[in-house]
């Protein structure tokens, strides 16, 4: 009798640690992931003083980071991780009568720039989202919530060109840029950007084999890439950007 209360306290205890392993594994769920941005930093609504995208050259905005997500029931989540992501943007504008301040042959210019404007703006961070989960299917979860960036890069430059600029008013004295590199007028506003970004994100987890799966997820940055009180870009520039990503289950 009492080898057989010995096997049965034996029984129960392998029962329950399977059973809490079990509701572990059903609880926490990690995940490593990888991805590719598309995106850049814009102004809400296009203003009329930039009159066309010229060009949007392909930029390395890779991504890799890792996440932990929390079940709250059986279909609501919390999600939490952090991410190195590369935020970056070059393209050329054709504009007319935009507020620029740039810099030609040592001299500081400001005023209204009619021409075109090459910007390459490069960012580096670190991005802790906080998201709330949804369980559509056993293979399809939707995520949405806050992140919080911390910038380890910050570049903001590039050159005016091809152009005149107009000191201080629109009939201001007549300052013309040319085509050809030493006739450029450059800027670098780096040291204007913020080293924190707070936006939303939302997106969605497709597990498609096994352990494997893709994701699509959009960054929207709700604090401008410049400090408040900068305003020499008189325009508030967002950065928005969508991901395509591939995960792997850890756990």
């Amino acid at each position: 009798m009492k080898h057989l209360a010995s096997y049965i306290l034996v029984l129960f205890m392998l029962t329950a640690h399977s059973t809490m392993a079990q509701n572990a594994d059903e609880t926490f769920q990690m995940k490593a992931r990888v991805g590719y941005a598309v995106g850049g930093t814009t102004p809400l609504g296009m203003p009329a003083e930039i009159r066309g995208l010229d060009k949007f050259r392909v930029t390395p905005n890779f991504m890799v980071g890792f996440d932990c997500q929390y079940r709250l029931s059986s279909r609501f989540g919390l999600l939490g991780g952090v991410r190195f992501e590369i935020k970056d943007m070059d393209t050329e504008v054709t504009t007319k009568g935009y507020h620029m301040k740039v810099k030609m042959d040592e001299d500081e210019l400001e005023g209204l720039y009619t021409g075109h404007v090459r910007q390459q703006v490069r960012q580096r961070m670190f991005t802790i989202p906080v998201q709330l989960t949804f369980r559509l299917s056993n293979s399809v979860t939707l995520k949405a919530g806050p992140y919080l960036s911390i910038l380890t890069c910050r570049q903001f430059e590039g050159y005016a060109f091809d152009g005149y600029l107009r000191k201080d008013d629109p009939t201001g004295s007549k300052v013309v840029m040319g085509d050809k590199e030493g006739e450029w007028a450059t800027y670098d506003f780096g040291e204007d950007m913020r080293r924190c970004q707070f936006g939303i994100s939302a997106g969605v987890d497709w597990n498609f084999w096994r352990r494997l799966g893709l994701s699509a997820d959009l960054a929207w940055g709700l604090t401008g890439i410049h400090h408040s009180d900068f305003k020499t870009v008189e325009q508030t520039l967002y950065p928005i950007y969508g991901t395509i990503g591939l995960f792997y289950r850890i756990k």
